[in-house]
């Protein structure tokens, strides 16, 4: 898998990563085939809800990658509401240190809640400040774990639902890759507006399993550069999305590569600065025509540099695109474009793993435990609830 041996994973401590990576395409069909199966049943709950309310907020709710999938999804379902609907992203750290800040007495809320362990004490706690605070309070929890105190929970409770994810999605390893894109689809699947028909999703899913077949042999070029700092840009919902790219670096590389996320216009108000000649771009590039302009404008500013390696993510071949980057990797397999973004963050997110995995076995490090000192943990440790007053 990804070029990388047996041997390699199990030496370097990698199995769980690898085999959590690789096995996306697979537990997307699963997820894809439960979600259609019992797909009446999701929707007529949330309508139940939305007609009930003159308005109803729906706060996807997290903490770390767990977050991202809000952050990920709100861009797309916004887009596309029309109704009594507000979708926020919020994440449980910030919630929990400043309920009143983000949790109203008389406006209605499903909150959301993203988890693949469902036992995260913030977690835990912002669902009993949204009991305590909120007067009509729903919930989602949508998680990789049937046993996990957020699905256990809410068993006996009429206004919440669960949607389980697959049990491979439950990822052994430290880094959260199976879980991130599974909850993202869920998410997705279950709030979008518009028809997520199976023809897309299958679309999707084989573009996924051509790349994971592919990728190695790109990846292991790029990383013939041996950048030191990495920085993942993109406009939009994949500005979003950057922000969890560039985590798994961090975390998979144990903190030995500088990464940081900005939006392909905001990296110019500072945060350009931190680039020098050990330094990667990644860039995830819009398939709408009107942002893909200011994709393609810092594209060309950084190229013109010629101090730094460019790596450039498209829907399709794109011959400027090739000329400007030192790498394109394309992602759409299928005969037909993407409707929007959200289906190529899947695929980027994918490269994003793999270049995070592939860089830490590089370094030496463990990837299934890089941080064999503790300092951070599969699931969050030191957390101290004080009682909500």
């Amino acid at each position: 898998m990804f070029n990388i041996t047996v041997d390699q994973m199990t030496k370097q401590n990698a199995v769980h990563t690898t085999g959590e990576i690789h096995q996306q395409p697979a537990v997307w069909q699963e997820l894809i085939e439960d979600f259609f199966a019992q797909q009446a049943s999701y929707k007529e709950f949330l309508e139940t809800i939305y007609k009930k309310h003159q308005s109803v907020r729906v706060i996807f709710t997290g903490a770390g990658t767990s977050a991202f999938v809000g952050d990920t999804l709100v861009p797309e379902l916004a887009k596309q509401n029309n109704r009594n609907i507000q979708f926020e992203s919020i994440p449980t750290t910030d919630i929990v240190s400043n309920p009143t800040e983000y949790l109203f007495k008389e406006q209605p809320t499903i909150l959301v809640s993203f988890a693949r362990s469902g036992n995260s004490p913030e977690s835990v706690a912002t669902v009993s400040l949204g009991q305590e605070i909120v007067d009509d309070f729903y919930q989602v929890v949508i998680t990789c774990n049937k046993i996990g105190l957020l699905a256990e929970n809410i068993k006996e409770d009429k206004n919440s639902i669960t949607l389980l994810m697959p049990e491979k999605a439950n990822d052994q390893s430290l880094a959260m890759t199976s879980s991130f894109t599974s909850m993202i689809i869920a998410g997705f699947a279950l709030f979008t507006d518009n028809v997520f028909s199976k023809e897309v999703a299958n679309q999707v899913i084989e573009s996924a399993e051509q790349l994971v077949e592919n990728l190695g042999d790109r990846i292991d070029e790029i990383l013939e550069f041996d950048f030191e700092r990495i920085v993942y840009l993109g406009s939009g919902l994949l500005a979003q999305l950057s922000h969890e790219a560039a985590l798994k670096m961090l975390e998979l590389s144990n903190g030995q590569v500088v990464a940081i996320h900005e939006s392909s216009l905001g990296f110019r108000h500072g945060p350009k600065s931190i680039l020098n000649d050990q330094s990667a771009v990644v860039l995830f590039v819009s398939q709408n025509p009107y942002t893909r302009k200011y994709d393609l404008d810092i594209l060309r500013e950084l190229a013109a540099a010629d101090t730094f390696k460019i790596i450039a993510l498209t829907e399709t071949k794109d011959d400027e695109v090739a000329e400007l980057a030192n790498w394109q990797l394309t992602v759409n397999r299928g005969s037909k474009p993407f409707a929007n973004d959200f289906n190529l963050s899947l695929l980027y997110a994918i490269f994003a793993q793999v270049l995070a995995l592939k860089k830490s076995l590089q370094l030496g490090i463990t990837p299934d435990n890089p941080s064999p000192d503790g300092l951070i943990s599969r699931v969050v440790k030191g957390v101290t609830i004080y009682d909500y007053q």
